[in-house]
């Protein structure tokens, strides 16, 4: 059984979440890290947690603050942004993971914004491997061109005025995905191209732990996510500058299925097809042999 987490961002915001962790594991036993989508919490990924801890991995799942187990008693006076969900929330798991098990690798698995929120935290340099599902985020011109114009309307013109109305989005209530704190909302919501320009980054730029990140990054993407297509893995991939970079492809029918999506990469049945291509990039940095899909770019 995972066992609860609870750290403290920089501004005392409390965190938590779940570490599954060896009772007496090896000095080099790796610790992965699982950075969720936005507004989607840790516990939709615990299959896939289990799944890396029972292959030799030390796991820690865990809730941006607003969400999930780090979810507000009340959202009267409470707001967030993308910004804080990496700089802050990232950065204080990163931060114990790196305390708690000292002199052990850590690797992150991020999935949408959560690849996005590495990039984000002071620490991030200290991170050996990534993996990337579906990172980017959220221009809205990168969509699939089937569902760019309903996408817009939803998550560029519908979500930010139930934000500004409400101070947060009651998106449960909506059937779209964890109720989200106003900021994130704005901060999606903003139509330019690059992520310096997102509400909460305007004043202050680009951090530069984006180009301090040296670790090797996989971004995956799947052919019929219409989030995560070619130019958007390419856009948040141009940021990580420092990194050895690959952006792999997979097809539904690469895996005889007929739809994967944003979502259901993390879903049980893909256990012996996907999740083989993280695990084995994880471990070694390489990809498994027979890897199905096709490179996109390599830098």
């Amino acid at each position: 059984m995972p066992a609860p987490l609870l750290v403290h961002a920089r501004d005392g915001v409390p965190i938590r979440g779940f570490v599954r962790a060896a009772a007496d594991p090896a000095p080099d036993r790796p610790v992965v890290i699982v950075n969720c989508a936005t507004s989607v919490r840790c516990r939709y990924y615990e299959r896939f947690a289990d799944d890396l801890h029972a292959r030799g991995a030390d796991v820690v799942t865990w809730d941006y603050r607003g969400i999930g187990e780090s979810k507000p008693a009340s959202w009267r006076g409470f707001d967030a942004s993308w910004t804080d969900w990496g700089a802050l929330d990232f950065e204080a798991v990163l931060s114990h993971v790196i305390a708690t098990f000292p002199g052990r690798p850590v690797d992150v698995v991020g999935h949408s914004f959560g690849g996005c929120a590495i990039g984000l935290a002071p620490s991030a340099h200290r991170v050996r491997r990534i993996v990337t599902v579906g990172a980017q985020f959220a221009y809205w011109r990168d969509y699939a061109p089937a569902h760019r114009w309903p996408m817009a309307l939803k998550w560029h013109l519908a979500m930010p005025l139930l934000a500004a109305l409400l101070g947060h989005v009651p998106a449960k209530r909506l059937g779209w995905m964890e109720d989200t704190p106003r900021g994130v909302a704005l901060d999606w919501a903003v139509s330019w191209p690059r992520l310096e320009h997102r509400r909460s980054l305007r004043a202050t730029g680009l951090p530069p732990t984006f180009a301090a990140v040296g670790a090797d990054v996989l971004a995956i993407g799947l052919d019929d996510d219409p989030f995560g297509t070619e130019p958007a893995l390419d856009r948040l991939l141009g940021y990580f500058t420092g990194s050895r970079r690959t952006h792999w492809r997979i097809a539904p029918k690469d895996i005889g299925v007929d739809a994967i999506g944003h979502f259901a990469f993390f879903h049980s049945r893909f256990q012996n097809t996907l999740w083989p291509v993280a695990r084995t990039w994880l471990a070694d940095g390489v990809l498994p042999p027979g890897t199905p899909g096709r490179v996109h770019a390599a830098t």
